[in-house]
């Protein structure tokens, strides 16, 4: 038996294994697989019985030989690159500072209509306040899709509405609409809170869209192979 069916691997997902496995090959790797390697990757443009060949078994032994993490690299990239082509819409990965009323009213008024967000109030010297802080921080590099802002009290020329009592404050908003108002956020936490906490808190209430795809994909497990 001289070759071997890629099962439910359709042709352009093999062609793209093959590239991407000659990228990534270690120069340890011995100089005939690398050459079997580049052989798979670089099919002679006028030979398409060539290019669209089914895996022979020398190369499928040699993909199942090779370090798992090459597959694990190929997934990430395939999904990064899924990932890009169905986001739309503007992308932020920071926590702004909102410096007066304004500035808050803008944010809430003039954000596009799709954009979710996330307004903490909060006041220097307010227990929870600066733990809040860090949590958004953290958080928006993993929802790049929301604004998340902050604002203090004072800035917001309302500061009687916001005393330090109902701080920190959580406001979210979309399309101009107010979906979420929690005063005095923190005491929903224990006394030592982590952005993971923050995180479940907003998505018991359905205030969070999907996470976004981030390296911490290569920490888990990833049961099963690539069909």
């Amino acid at each position: 038996m001289s070759q071997i069916h890629a099962t439910h691997r359709p042709k352009g997902v093999i062609n793209d294994w093959r590239r991407f496995k000659l990228d990534s090959v270690d120069q340890t790797v011995p100089q005939n697989k690398r050459e079997l390697l580049r052989q798979m990757s670089s099919p002679r443009e006028d030979d398409k019985e060539r290019l669209n060949r089914k895996m022979s078994v020398q190369e499928y032994e040699l993909i199942q030989d090779e370090d798992e993490s090459c597959l694990k690299r190929y997934r990430k990239q395939c999904m990064q690159e899924m990932h890009e082509r169905l986001s739309f819409g503007p992308k932020f990965e920071l926590v702004y500072e909102l410096e007066s009323g304004d500035a808050f009213l803008e944010v809430i008024e003039k954000e596009h209509r799709l954009t979710l967000v996330v307004v903490h109030i909060y006041q220097h010297g307010v227990k929870g306040c600066e733990e809040l802080n860090s949590c958004l921080d953290c958080l928006a590099t993993e929802y790049p899709s929301v604004k998340f802002c902050r604002i203090d009290a004072v800035a917001t020329g309302a500061s009687e509405r916001f005393s330090s009592e109902v701080l920190p404050a959580l406001l979210v908003y979309k399309a101009g609409e107010l979906l979420g108002n929690f005063l005095a956020v923190t005491k929903h936490f224990n006394e030592e809170f982590f952005a993971t906490d923050v995180e479940a808190f907003l998505n018991e209430y359905g205030l969070l869209p999907e996470r976004e795809f981030t390296a911490c994909a290569d920490d888990e497990d990833e049961g099963g192979e690539v069909e």
